[in-house]
């Protein structure tokens, strides 16, 4: 007994190509998913990274009009502040060395994304 083709249903092979088909691009898909939400969150803590190095350079440029001489990095990270909010990271911001202060971004608590990166007073 054969049945009309308006009733007829795939194979069970059919089926079976399909979800190897549908799992393979899954196991590709979900992975590159993931990539791309890291780095968009590592970049937004960039963003952050970045306006901290603009606040240090207009607390330098304030400071030095001031005092009249160009300030220290410790002076400066005092002026700054050690940890500073920028929406959803925490800055951190430490003296390195003589003319070097490290800036750390990293996401609040729920927030994921990492970055830092180092400004160099003006010579």
């Amino acid at each position: 007994m054969s049945l009309p083709a308006s009733q007829r249903g795939f194979t069970l092979i059919e089926l079976i190509a399909t979800l190897v088909i549908l799992g393979v691009l899954a196991s590709i898909a979900v992975p590159k998913y993931y990539d791309i939400t890291r780095e968009a969150q590592n970049r937004a803590a960039l963003q952050a990274v970045t306006e901290g190095k603009a606040r240090l350079s207009m607390n330098y440029a304030k400071l030095f009009l001031e005092n009249a001489s160009p300030p220290g990095t410790t002076s400066l990270v005092d002026a700054v502040g050690t940890t500073t909010n920028i929406g959803d990271y925490s800055l951190n911001f430490s003296s390195v060395g003589t003319f070097t202060i490290k800036i750390n971004a990293s996401g609040k608590p729920g927030v994921q994304g990492t970055n830092s990166a180092l400004w160099l007073l003006p010579k």
